[in-house]
């Protein structure tokens, strides 16, 4: 079986190939220093993992699965393809074998004969994650969650859902709309991302600023364990005090602690007044001045504060033939309302709007409240990432930084690269900090990757960042996490990773540090 390949239409690295750590202090910058931490060296993509000694699937195996999965084994290679790349298309693994559970009971029956036979599994939801947590490195067996697709029970009091892992995300805000509430949650990629990827990842999106992490939202989970053992969290309490929280340790660690089956999420009500509006910026300064006069102005109908830049809006007119309505600026703002009533809300925003055009700080601007008009604005925020895929080779960077900083890590890659990028653009949640910069080159490009990083994570680790606000660690990422965690936090999640773990079948070569595994 063939090692799996990092890049699509590429050589696939060396075995030999291992990644570089030493010890390193970071410069001074902005006044701030930053402690020695073990780092690595040489950028994730050629840090290539070596193959660890995980059995191999055999017509034996394949007789097994079937047995608990009649017809739902798939070994058809033209099927596997798309289960085996990630949606950025830079990682693709060599798996043979893609399962597909319906019930918590088969996701156990299996994980509990791979862990007797060593065999090493790569849980997959909607594939839509960016940092090559959802797909094999090797020949990892692929254990879907897209027909664990049910909702269980919606509590139309508390508007407590529970449902399963494999639930759409924008399936379940339409079931949600249904009863009159509203996800937490909402993202980009909701038409195919499943609930229990973005528990997993911890995905923070479009309204954390309105309703929190889902550190928060989330109430409960179940979770099978490598061994399968089935841990039922699944609680429908606000709260609960009773030791300790277990259901954290699986949020956000990317399926390697065990496999989200089943979610019980907290539901908003449906808001009654929406608003959007979409206004231009002279300078970042100025959206900053802008969203400080959002928050105290709008205060609690305050639900969303996005950005981008003009280059951003380049693509999108380019690239998707998008429609600017409001004349060019250099920086962009989505902002959204919502409330019980509307003309409270509307009286607000109006105010608002009114302030921050009269000091000069917005340039210009439109507002809608019709849903059509609605997503038509916020299309040009969601959509970025969509347009970035058309522009050449991307290096996606998630990067949580103090709010006054968010934009100067763009300004500042811009000059450290110069003209070795076709494009570095910034785009992002400024209500919590979170950049995401993206640098483009025509092709794959090694130099510009080694000019990136381990730049860019300097960078964050000076301002006291993190180099993950919101997709993960994965594939990409998982020898930089030195730069957010301390060494002694890294020793503390592999040792919970081995006892939760032992044979480590459960998502290898992701999130952990390589050094983490030979300790």
């Amino acid at each position: 079986m063939k090692q799996s390949e990092w890049w699509i239409r590429n050589e696939p690295p060396e075995r030999s190939l291992a990644p570089i750590r030493q010890g390193r202090r970071i410069p001074q910058h902005y006044g701030t220093s930053v402690p020695e931490r073990r780092v690595h060296h040489g950028g994730a993509e050629s840090a290539a993992p070596r193959r660890r000694p995980f059995s191999r699937v055999t017509a034996d195996d394949l007789v097994f699965f079937r047995g608990v999965l009649p017809g739902r084994v798939i070994t058809d290679p033209d099927v596997l393809e798309s289960c085996n790349v990630d949606w950025l298309k830079t990682v693709k693994g060599n798996s043979e074998v893609l399962l597909r559970p319906k019930t918590t009971d088969e996701v156990s029956q299996i994980l509990r004969y791979c862990n007797a036979r060593n065999l090493a599994v790569c849980p997959q939801g909607g594939n839509t994650g960016l940092v090559g947590g959802s797909v094999p490195v090797f020949d990892e067996i692929i254990l879907s969650t897209a027909l664990l697709n049910r909702v269980l029970a919606f509590d139309t009091i508390s508007g407590i859902l529970t449902c399963q892992a494999g639930c759409v995300l924008e399936s379940l805000s339409e079931y949600a709309d249904k009863q009159d509430f509203v996800m937490p949650l909402d993202l980009g990629a909701k038409g195919s991302c499943h609930i229990g990827g973005n528990v997993s990842t911890n995905a923070g999106g479009l309204r954390l600023l309105r309703y929190g992490s889902l550190r928060g939202t989330v109430l409960g989970l179940e979770v099978v364990l490598a061994d399968g053992r089935v841990l039922n969290l699944l609680a429908s309490l606000r709260k609960d005090n009773t030791g300790f929280d277990l259901k954290q340790l699986f949020i956000g660690s990317e399926g390697t602690l065990g496999v989200v089956t089943a979610v019980t999420i907290l539901c908003p009500r449906k808001p009654r007044s929406i608003n959007v509006a979409f206004l231009g910026c002279s300078s970042f300064q100025n959206l900053l001045k802008t969203f400080h006069m959002c928050r105290g102005m709008l205060g609690e109908i305050l639900s969303a504060f996005e950005f981008l830049d003009a280059s951003c809006m380049s693509l999108l007119e380019n690239h998707l033939k998008l429609t600017n309505p409001i004349s060019e600026s250099p920086f962009y703002i989505v902002i959204e309302t919502a409330g019980s009533n509307s003309a409270h809300d509307e009286e607000k925003l109006h105010n608002f709007l009114d302030k921050v055009m009269t000091s000069s700080l917005v340039t210009d601007g439109t507002v809608a409240t019709e849903e059509a008009k609605i997503k038509a604005l916020w299309s040009l925020r969601e959509r970025v990432t969509e347009a970035l895929r058309h522009d050449g080779y991307t290096y996606k960077y998630d990067i949580s930084l103090p709010v006054e900083k968010i934009y100067d890590l763009v300004t500042d890659m811009k000059e450290h690269l110069g003209s070795r990028a076709k494009n570095v653009v910034g785009y992002g949640h400024v209500g919590d900090g979170n950049l995401h910069l993206n640098v483009i080159s025509p092709t794959k490009d090694v130099g510009l990757l080694a000019a990136i990083e381990p730049y860019v994570y300097e960078w964050a680790a000076r301002c006291r960042g993190s180099i993950s606000a919101e997709h993960g660690l994965g594939l990409k990422k998982r020898n930089f996490i030195y730069y957010s965690k301390v060494p002694e936090a890294v020793a503390l999640m592999a040792n919970i990773k081995a006892m939760l773990d032992p044979r480590g079948i459960l998502n290898p070569y992701k999130t952990l540090p390589d050094d983490a595994h030979s300790r």
